[in-house]
């Protein structure tokens, strides 16, 4: 290794020599290099072919998968500032990813566009070798990096407030920050909006009924953890989501924390390991309907617990505690103090996080709630068998093979609107399973999102290229002369 010359620079010339990598790569690969999709114009302006809303890392991959699918009429809308995509920098709490750190997704199969490429330019093959996980923040970094190095191109600070049908075409709402709204029209939308994209994080009714809203806070939400030094905080959740705001409040001085699950033992088996297979991510679209079920009944019981290195996280503080077979089942202030009322007996705290996930609810999304009631969920399409029912998966979309809304009636109005709007977020899993919001998934969910979005986007204008074909008339042969020595 190279101790003579000063890290950034080190870092700064391995990036450079993996960009130069990254552009020759993809320059061999780049066949057919012509753009084949006609051109298309509404109110002056040039209709997208594909719009994609969020620009985190299904939304980046999305893109970059119909580019080298020669679309390049494509633009991706985020509501956040530049660098502010996605959790990894918001919300998110976990030290580091829980995905194992060879695990690839957003480079599509090239081989320098991985996270271990991009690690390995900055820090060297020695340093991956000793990498357990890969650092959320790094992520993030490596997110970025593969935004500006594929120049995709993402519109930041767009806020989409929603979609409707205009003669063919889906016309989109957007805010910006200064309050004005700009209207752009696609031929295909992809929601690639992440955990929460067809629904709301959920807080239990009694929680929002009972408490002052400084008192409590989901863990999606910005949380001031140092205003917590020194308070009492109860935490309501079994997944690894609470277990990581646990650890933060604790590593910022809380006096203590309890974490409370209904559950009677803290979930331990993580189903997106026995997941990772690619018999799974390929090909479980095409299973039947009563196998989906069955799958995806049994993923959604399993959870995803917190892994071991996020456990001792908490443990490690004497002021942790947790409780298993504790639901909440009231809230209310005495006093300053917060009463959370459990089968178990009271508790008192000063502040509490809710770590209860999210409910699947089309009509709470802006980007979804305009045909939320034309959409077909999965308790409209498939009656389970006695003793396998769930409330929970017949909320979610019933989705088609290329991740297409799929209409509750034949005849609805709105049924050829649906066929172009494609759900990426989470609610695809059990229709499409492991996808856009996973990363373990991603490049397979991507790859067949992008030829679904191509073949519909060509057999529309299947008439259009026949005609161009019968049009061509370059000639290759120009000369019946003897060739000049």
């Amino acid at each position: 290794m190279d101790t003579t010359t000063p890290p950034n620079a080190r870092m700064d010339s391995g990036l450079a020599a993996l960009d130069a990598a990254v552009r020759r790569d993809l320059e061999i690969i780049r066949y057919p290099r012509k753009e084949w999709v006609p051109p298309m114009e509404r109110d002056g302006q040039r209709v997208l072919d594909v719009a994609i809303i969020g620009a985190g890392q299904g939304g980046l991959a999305t893109a970059f998968a119909l580019k080298r699918n020669n679309i390049t009429n494509v633009r991706i809308f985020d509501r956040a500032a530049k660098g502010g995509e996605g959790p990894w920098v918001t919300f998110a709490r976990m030290i580091t990813l829980r995905t194992p750190k060879y695990v690839t997704g957003p480079d599509l199969g090239v081989p320098s566009l991985t996270p271990r490429s991009w690690y390995e330019a900055q820090h060297g093959a020695e340093a991956w070798e000793k990498l357990d996980k890969i650092p959320r923040g790094q992520w993030q970094d490596y997110l970025d990096w593969y935004r500006d190095i594929l120049k995709l191109p993402v519109a930041n600070d767009h806020d989409f407030q929603g979609v409707t049908w205009e003669d063919g075409l889906l016309r989109l709402t957007f805010r910006r920050p200064d309050g004005s709204t700009h209207v752009h029209y696609a031929r295909k939308l992809v929601l690639a909006t992440g955990i929460e994209g067809c629904g709301s994080w959920h807080v239990p009714d009694f929680i929002r009924d009972g408490l002052p809203r400084a008192r409590y806070a989901h863990t999606s939400e910005d949380i001031d953890f140092a205003a917590l030094k020194g308070k009492r905080i109860g935490v309501l959740g079994a997944g690894a989501s609470a277990f990581d705001n646990a650890a933060t409040a604790l590593e910022e001085g809380a006096g203590s924390v309890t974490l409370c699950l209904r559950r009677k033992e803290i979930p331990s088996i993580n189903p997106y390991r026995w997941m990772e297979n690619t018999g799974f991510l390929a090909y479980y679209p095409a299973l039947s309907d009563d196998l989906r079920w069955g799958f995806m009944r049994r993923i959604f019981e399993l959870n995803q617990p917190p892994p071991q290195d996020t456990f001792w996280r908490c443990r490690r503080h004497e002021n942790f505690s947790f409780r298993t077979g504790c639901p909440w089942t009231g809230a209310r202030m005495d006093g300053d103090e917060i009463v959370v009322d459990s089968p178990t007996g009271e508790m008192r705290f000063d502040f509490v996080i809710i770590g209860t996930g999210f409910t699947t609810d089309l009509s709470r999304r802006p980007e979804t709630k305009s045909f939320a009631s034309s959409v077909a969920l999965w308790g409209d399409r498939y009656t389970a068998p006695a003793g396998a029912e769930s409330a929970v998966l017949e909320s979610y979309p019933y989705l088609g093979e290329n991740y297409q809304f799929l209409p509750r009636r034949a005849d609805d109005a709105l049924a050829p609107m649906l066929a172009n709007i494609h759900n990426f977020t989470f609610s695809a899993t059990p229709s499409m399973g492991l996808s856009g919001a996973s990363i373990s998934g991603m490049r397979f969910g991507v790859e067949r999102l992008a030829r679904g979005l191509g073949r519909d986007l060509y057999v529309a204008d299947g008439r259009q290229h026949l005609e161009s074909l019968l049009a061509y008339d370059v000639p290759e042969l120009v000369s019946l002369d003897p060739p000049v020595a």
